[in-house]
């Protein structure tokens, strides 16, 4: 038979079926809600106050866009591969249908027949089964759709709707997950690299299987100029043009701590519908101020990794004589040990005390020299323990310094916790959780209940100013020692940090200094149970804390979050204000379901007095210009910084609290199952230098503010008090009067510790 009678025949078939299908099928064709009514299933996305995409939530990865929000490039490239014809024909595409037929008696094998319109009836309705009845319903099904749909509204349900690989459905999100920009900004090799996914997304993925992908491309590019959809010049820049793909693990903005907090309340709220009605949660975070608390928080862990002994390699990999194996070998052996953002995984080739050479996952070669194996020295050393010497197959972790060389270090077992809030609304500004969210997911910022040490002092202090003491009030700072009564545990011989006594000094020098015997003095004279109460007016648990005198050096338990809340209170001018995450929630068209009015406080979340904040501020000031926090205000060069350090006993916890009227910033820095950072390791010293480097950024272009004197204070001479306890009205001095206690001697302490026992 000849090419016009298989032609003939080819139409006859499809007649008779049309037919056939028209009598019996199409009486018993679904109805059309599903594409007439369209609600794709849409994320969660998260985003910063600015709309960076901050996570994102849920099976299919997908954002609706419109058809007219669609360029037409990219229309254009689906078009030149998927359905040429598509504006044309009916639904049907019978010269296509009949050119598939014909293929089936030839030696090309099956040929693809399906219009986009065929296609979008197959992902709504159909199986992926291949039969001859299962066509004859895509037919039909296709014919309904177009009586019912406009080619727009048919083009923009494929485009949304279609599985691009890598969770990506529809192509804005493959748009941004492949190459991490709007589809309006595409290119034409770009948008033709997209347009050849519908196929066989796993089989032309470009970042798993790119000789492939691009083969395809090449070809689409082709069709776009062969439909008209390009010239002649866009098709040869096309086919030039050097794609270059978004890593998966980059994020332009590292808050996966943030983000999986706000998922949380979102989930609660929302059900497991959260995650396919395309809600948008646009948080308070700032993507600069969170970036910039990341790494300030990551370079402080990092620092004082470098100052630990070295634990040895990770792991040890075996690998092969044949150098062209290697390569493979490497790439399989760092699966298991992903790199760590900059702190990257790699496997050592070769090894000696004065040169490693190494290669990463990316299989880059990098030589480590110098003062780059100062921190794993111990591992080099030729009488190095078996487990932890580095020699080939070693898996270390390298990282680049300042001027780009790289340096082999180990990964932090030490974990941290940043927050900043806006004290006069509440909103949280930056969190990081932790050094990284895929290692430990445990937010340390909400959920690390730890000792505050010296950073609880001025809460103290702010009770003792209700009870007559002023900044001027002389405490003496001498030895003290208690009995088991009256710490409720063990006798204790509480210490200064730096182990010496001053004697009688005022209370501004004594919190600048950080004086223990003199907080513990304030405490006894305030009263244990009226601090314990006036503590909570700042947001912290009264069960949290023992109503004993270890209260003044902070052995209670606090949560980074209720720090930031409760120094918020000095800055803001008395107010205690509740943090707030969630600006404002919207759903897929953009209606508004929850929205939050940052405003400033108002009277009924006053909970201490204008002035007790003010002069708890002025204290809290001299800290930052003269005492255990000096270097922040020599750093920063403003003088309207505030704050304390926090060192608790044996070195468990390091912490600085401090704020500008405009931004409260805690740092915490300790172990998950508490244990000694190290005898030289304080607050001042490992704490104080992030929160140094997240302000420079944070305050840059902020006017200096500093909070005027308000109602009920009096200056005189330099210093501030109460008006009722002005000079001569308060207390002016407290352990003066009597000698002070005279410590036990080595064999009185041994036998009262001997009763414990």
């Amino acid at each position: 038979m000849g090419a016009v009678g298989l032609v003939g025949a080819g139409v006859l078939v499809i007649l008779i079926c049309a037919g056939i299908g028209l009598a019996v099928a199409y009486p018993n064709l679904p109805e059309l809600d599903s594409v007439t009514d369209y609600r794709p299933r849409l994320p969660l996305r998260v985003t910063s106050a600015e709309g960076d995409l901050l996570g994102e939530y849920g099976d299919e990865r997908r954002t609706f866009t419109p058809i007219g929000q669609i360029p037409k490039v990219m229309q254009d490239a689906v078009l030149a591969i998927e359905d040429a014809r598509f504006y044309q024909h009916s639904g049907v595409d019978y010269i296509g249908v009949i050119r598939a037929g014909l293929a089936q008696f030839g030696s090309v094998g099956s040929q693809g027949a399906s219009t986009i319109t065929m296609q979008v009836a197959r992902n709504f309705y159909l199986s992926t089964e291949k039969s001859l009845t299962r066509k004859l319903y895509e037919i039909l099904l296709a014919l309904k759709i177009e009586s019912q749909l406009s080619k727009d509204q048919i083009l923009e349900l494929y485009m949304n709707q279609i599985y691009l690989g890598q969770r990506a459905y529809g192509f804005a999100a493959a748009s941004d997950i492949y190459f991490g920009k709007p589809m309006k900004d595409l290119t034409v090799a770009e948008a033709a690299m997209l347009a050849g996914l519908p196929k066989a997304p796993s089989a032309y993925n470009p970042i798993a299987n790119p000789r492939r992908a691009t083969i395809r491309q090449q070809y689409i590019i082709d069709r776009m100029l062969e439909n008209g959809f390009i010239t002649a010049e866009q098709h040869a820049a096309a086919k030039a043009q050097e794609l270059k793909y978004r890593v998966p693990t980059d994020l332009p903005v590292h808050a996966e701590y943030v983000a999986e907090l706000a998922r949380q309340m979102i989930y609660t709220q929302y059900g497991a519908d959260a995650y396919t009605r395309g809600l948008t949660v646009q948080l308070t975070v700032r993507a600069n101020d969170q970036m910039v608390a990341y790494r300030a928080l990551r370079k402080g862990l990092m620092d004082y990794e470098r100052r630990q002994v070295y634990r040895g390699p990770e792991a040890y990999v075996d690998l092969p004589a044949d150098p062209k194996a290697v390569d493979a070998r490497v790439a399989e052996a760092l699966a298991d040990h992903p790199d760590n953002d900059e702190l990257k995984a790699a496997v050592v080739l070769e090894a000696g005390p004065k040169k490693v050479v190494a290669v990463l996952q990316s299989g880059e070669s990098i030589t480590v020299t110098g003062e780059g194996l100062k921190p794993v020295t111990s591992g080099l050393a030729a009488n190095a323990d078996a487990k932890r010497q580095i020699r080939r197959g070693a898996v270390v972790r390298a990282i680049k310094n300042a001027k780009g060389e790289w340096t082999l270090t180990q990964q932090p077992e030490v974990e941290g916790a940043f927050v900043s809030i806006e004290p006069t609304s509440g909103a949280i500004r930056a969190m990081v959780g932790g050094f990284d969210f895929g290692k430990n997911k445990f937010n340390h910022v909400t959920q690390a209940w730890r000792q505050p040490g010296s950073s609880f002092k001025p809460f103290i202090y702010s009770s003792a100013l209700e009870k007559g003491f002023t900044p001027a009030t002389v405490v003496n700072d001498a030895p003290l020692f208690f009995d088991a009564g009256s710490t409720g545990s063990q006798p204790w011989e509480p210490k200064n940090y730096d182990g010496t006594f001053d004697g009688p000094i005022p209370l501004r020098r004594a919190l600048a200094k950080s004086k223990n015997m003199v907080s513990i003095r304030v405490l006894q004279a305030v009263g244990v149970d009226y601090a314990r109460d006036w503590v909570t007016r700042f947001g912290f648990d009264r069960d949290k804390h023992e109503p004993y005198l270890t209260m003044a050096l902070g052995a209670g338990s606090v949560t980074p979050m209720q720090m930031a809340t409760a120094y918020s209170v000095f800055a803001n001018g008395g107010y205690r204000v509740s943090p707030v995450l969630i600006a404002k929630i919207t759903d897929a068209r953009g209606k508004v379901l929850h929205q939050v009015d940052l405003k400033g406080p108002d009277p009924s979340q006053r909970v201490i007095d204008a002035r007790n904040a003010f002069v708890m501020t002025s204290l809290m000031q001299e800290v930052t210009r003269s005492g255990t926090a000096a270097r922040a205000q020599a750093t920063l060069k403003r003088p309207d910084i505030y704050g304390k350090t926090g060192t608790t006993n044996d070195s468990m916890d390091a912490w600085f609290a401090g704020y500008q009227p405009t931004l409260a910033a805690i740092v915490w820095i300790g172990y998950d199952t508490p244990r000694k950072l190290g005898d030289r390791e304080t607050g001042g010293g490992l704490s104080l230098p992030v929160w140094i480097e997240y302000m420079s950024q944070a305050l840059k272009g902020v006017p200096v503010s500093e909070a005027p004197a308000p109602e009920g204070v009096v200056n005189v001479g330099g210093e501030w008090y109460y008006d009722e306890f002005s000079p001569g009205q308060g207390i002016s001095t407290l352990g003066t009067e009597e000698h002070a206690p005279e410590s036990p001697t080595e064999d009185e302490k041994k036998g009262i510790l001997d009763l414990f026992r």
